[in-house]
């Protein structure tokens, strides 16, 4: 079985939710989690995927929207990530590539998030896009100031000092569909150097569609290209990579064990 780590099923439409699910359950996808990006949408995803027990979900704010509301703060974060079907906090972080919000307003909102994961005892999911230094920066002064916390680098298409400071910090790395595409060999060489205990795959659905379905709406149940290539890169089969990157979610996300 594989775990889609980071989607956002409710991108689509009530109509066609059913068919995606059901398509990922046919191509042996058994779980994904449905991703926070702002704290109204947040609200919405755990009546999102009653009734769906092998689904999960997150509360947080992209740093696309860090500028749209006030800031939560870390107890209201951590207050809404009690519910039993949220599991993590974000997703959250640094992006400077369409910089929506600016730079000091992303990063107060990534260290509250830091702060609210910490206090809930559930991880992080990071959106990391041309931050890289600040990104590690701000890991280590947040570890420095209030002690360790869990936190995945999502959706992985940074440098390779990116990846090794998360790693040194106890990270673990997801990739998406952009692991597949023929110019990301230089993404592969960093996966390759990522430990398999620390390894996970998503999709970032309906986003960044695997090789061969790109330019197409992506969902979960195409996962499964982005998994046999890392299995590949790591000299392993898919089933053995499967059982990895579950083993991996579970060890993380602790309230879905």
């Amino acid at each position: 079985m594989l775990i889609d780590s980071h989607c956002h099923l409710d991108y689509y439409t009530p109509v066609e939710l059913p068919d995606v699910l059901a398509r990922a359950a046919a191509g042996g996808v058994g779980e994904m989690v449905t991703i926070g990006t702002t704290m109204t949408q947040s609200a919405r995803l755990p009546a999102l995927i009653a009734g769906h027990p092998n689904l999960w979900c997150t509360v947080g704010v992209h740093p696309h929207h860090a500028a749209e509301a006030p800031i939560p703060a870390p107890e209201d974060l951590a207050e809404r990530a009690g519910h039993p079907r949220v599991i993590g906090v974000g997703e959250s972080g640094l992006d400077y590539f369409y910089d929506k919000a600016s730079r000091d307003v992303q990063a107060e909102n990534f260290r509250v998030h830091i702060r609210g994961a910490r206090l809930a005892g559930v991880p992080l999911c990071i959106h990391a896009r041309d931050a890289d230094d600040d990104i590690a920066t701000i890991l280590r002064e947040e570890r420095e100031r209030g002690g360790a916390f869990d936190f995945l680098l999502h959706c992985f298409s940074s440098t390779h000092s990116l990846a090794e400071a998360a790693l040194a910090m106890g990270g673990y790395v997801s990739f998406s569909g952009i692991l597949t595409f023929p110019k990301s060999q230089e993404l592969r060489d960093i996966a390759r150097d990522v430990p398999v205990d620390r390894l996970l795959v998503e999709t970032d659905a309906p986003y960044l569609a695997p090789v061969p379905f790109r330019g197409k709406r992506n969902e979960p149940a195409w996962v499964v290209h982005t998994a046999s290539v890392l299995a590949e890169i790591h000299g392993l089969t898919p089933g053995a990579m499967a059982k990895v990157t579950t083993a991996n979610f579970r060890r993380l996300f602790r309230k879905a064990a």
